[in-house]
């Protein structure tokens, strides 16, 4: 993994897009895995015949928790080492099967400032190659201001009363 520099709140426009990241082809061997480390055994991960013949699916799935594991790595390599992952919401909408390879998006579509540091509003989701969107989301990023002190670490989310738009942007 190459470490980036942590990007700045003033630096960051409505409307940018995130690099892709992608994954894949998925194989069994990285379901197997990923199972293994996650300690979830259900068979329509890694038994073929019975996710097919059993569970009546079209194939191995791809588990939702290693789906969610692509999205924050998205966001916090983009983030880098000085940003913060506020917060992620994803819905399962469809199936991702071995095989597939997944591209992870995300494009700033909000900003706000807190007194200490900024936020971005960011919708994402990820795609296979087909162009299915299987798993829609939002994210809110913090970032450090140019010229402002480092994110607190632990973060502490700001107040709710103390977080305004930033001027010259949509709402």
């Amino acid at each position: 993994m190459i470490m980036r520099a942590t990007p700045r709140f003033e630096d960051v426009a409505i409307g940018t897009e995130l690099p892709a990241l992608r994954k894949g082809p998925l194989t069994t061997t990285h379901l197997m895995r990923w199972s293994a480390a996650m300690e979830n055994w259900h068979k329509i991960h890694y038994d073929a015949p019975y996710a097919q013949q059993q569970e009546k699916l079209p194939g191995l799935l791809i588990n939702g928790s290693l789906k969610q594991q692509f999205v924050m790595q998205l966001l916090k390599d983009w983030a880098g080492p000085e940003g913060w992952v506020w917060k992620a919401r994803l819905q399962f909408r469809a199936m991702n099967l071995v095989g597939e390879t997944l591209s992870v998006w995300a494009r700033i579509v909000g900003k706000r400032q807190a007194p200490a540091f900024g936020l971005l509003d960011l919708e994402l989701g990820i795609v296979n190659e087909a162009g299915v969107e299987s798993t829609p989301g939002t994210a809110i990023v913090a970032l450090p201001y140019r010229d402002g002190p480092p994110l607190p670490y632990p973060f502490v989310p700001p107040a709710a009363a103390t977080v305004r738009p930033t001027e010259g942007e949509p709402r």
